[in-house]
């Protein structure tokens, strides 16, 4: 159940400060990761935070959320609409496709809502830690690492996604019913200081199969999060950290399979035999009756690139004696269930944080020989030739052009290329007939500036 960021802190405003986590776990329901009976008669705060396992039963009622929750989890879709990579073919429209969003929009209302549910839940998790007298310390250490990175990395999305927004480290609803936007700046000091003290607390993965926040993982969004505030070499040193620590898979078929190596952080699909909303999403058979591979994605391939043969599948419909291709993101293969999940939905591999340290390398132009050795490792999984891009400005486009066919369909990577790069309108004025420069942003949702008139101003277009 989703409820809006207003809702819940008025629901705040009656419970006692020993009941919210009640409320977090209602709300965002169980995983079966942690097999733990929370206390049945009185489930208070300091009940859960009194030992290890029902305080991480609370952490991974979060992870649940975010691995089937809108923004973290359906980027992948929403945004390859809004930009070239997919076509829509619903018969009543789409507002992503189409660019016709506006800030009524229920579905925009919902990515905030259920966005700012989470980060209120990690800020509870937070404070149940700090306040326990009975965990150790290092349980402490790695549950706090944990959420600090899941506020930081929710604050990540939303910033990349709305632009200006309020940076919430409280549970207090005193505090937060009138929270207000804050400068881009702002934004992104806190999500770098939430992550640096997540990589001081949190070490080698304890989970076994990468679903759990571990150091790589705060890394990995780290460099990210340089490259995109443009402090390359912050993000060439992050990024040459997890390079060091992880192994290449060289194989095109099992880049998405749960064991692959060069997977940093996943989520576990539930229940056991499930496998990813991705495959279900862009799987199809005959003519689409959703979305579909557009025409400037299936371009954009070089020829003899193994990705195109081995990341995108085909199908076919036949009317009036006419038989049509289509295609659609075969990266993920399993939409249905098997005995046991074979795919994990990815969220950071080993490939983003190559490209990370080229781009960052070419921008600082120190070291073009290292961005293009980064760069061909790439080309060579693909099945292609080294770059022929020797100079700074042919190194980063090929950079960018790489990313686009490295990550379509992958969690809005394009679309937050196209924004940073600057190069949004350019590619996508001649294909969205309703592009508008102020595209660049989503609006903050109407229901939340009526309930906290503090989130003004609205984005540009929106008013």
């Amino acid at each position: 159940m989703s409820v809006s960021l207003n809702i819940l802190r008025y629901r705040m405003n009656s419970l006692n400060r020993f009941h919210i986590i009640f409320l977090i776990l209602s709300t965002l329901g169980c995983d079966d990761f942690v097999d733990v009976d929370l206390p049945k008669d009185r489930l208070t705060s300091e009940a859960v935070f009194s030992d290890v396992a029902t305080a991480t039963s609370a952490l991974r009622s979060i992870y649940a959320n975010m691995r089937s929750n809108t923004l973290t989890s359906r980027l992948s879709t929403r945004l390859g609409l809004y930009t070239d990579e997919l076509d829509s073919y619903r018969i009543v429209g789409n507002d992503y496709y189409d660019h016709t969003i506006i800030a009524t929009n229920s579905d925009i209302s919902a990515l905030w809502s259920s966005s700012y549910n989470m980060i209120f839940a990690a800020n509870a998790v937070l404070d149940g830690v700090e306040n326990s007298v009975t965990l150790s310390l290092e349980d402490k250490r790695q549950l706090r690492g944990e959420a600090l990175f899941i506020r930081a990395y929710i604050h990540s999305l939303l910033v990349n996604t709305f632009g200006s927004i309020p940076y919430i480290v409280t549970k207090d609803f005193r505090e937060n019913t009138s929270v207000s936007r804050m400068s881009l700046n702002d934004v992104h000091q806190y999500i770098i200081d939430d992550l640096l003290e997540a990589s001081n607390l949190l070490e080698e993965d304890v989970s076994g199969e990468r679903i759990r926040v571990y150091g790589a993982v705060v890394d990995a969004l780290l460099a990210r999060v340089y490259l995109y505030t443009e402090q390359w070499q912050l993000a060439e040193e992050k990024a040459s950290k997890i390079i060091e620590h992880f192994t290449w898979e060289s194989d095109l078929n099992e880049v998405f399979l749960k064991d692959a190596s060069g997977t940093i952080w996943q989520f576990k699909p539930f229940p056991e035999g499930s496998n990813t909303e991705d495959a279900t999403s862009f799987i199809f058979n005959g003519r689409p009756t959703n979305m579909a591979l557009s025409s400037s994605i299936l371009e954009a391939f070089e020829s003899g690139d193994q990705r195109k043969l081995n990341w995108i599948g085909t199908t076919t419909s036949t009317s009036g004696g006419i038989t049509e291709t289509w295609y659609y993101s075969f990266k993920y293969k399993e939409p249905g269930n098997t005995t046991s999940s074979l795919e994990y939905p990815i969220i950071f591999r080993l490939a983003e944080q190559y490209l990370i340290r080229a781009e960052a390398r070419a921008q600082l132009s120190n070291n073009l020989p290292g961005a293009q050795s980064d760069l061909n490792v790439i080309r060579t999984r693909a099945g292609l030739p080294n770059t022929t891009a020797d100079s700074r400005d042919e190194l980063l486009y090929a950079i960018f052009h790489e990313r686009q066919v490295e990550f379509f369909t992958e969690k809005g990577h394009r679309w937050f290329d196209l924004k940073r790069s600057g190069n949004a309108g350019e590619v996508l004025a001649p294909l969205k007939l309703n592009w508008k420069e102020t595209n660049l942003l989503f609006p903050i949702p109407e229901s939340e500036i009526l309930l906290n008139p503090n989130l003004l101003p609205q984005n540009d277009g929106y008013n």
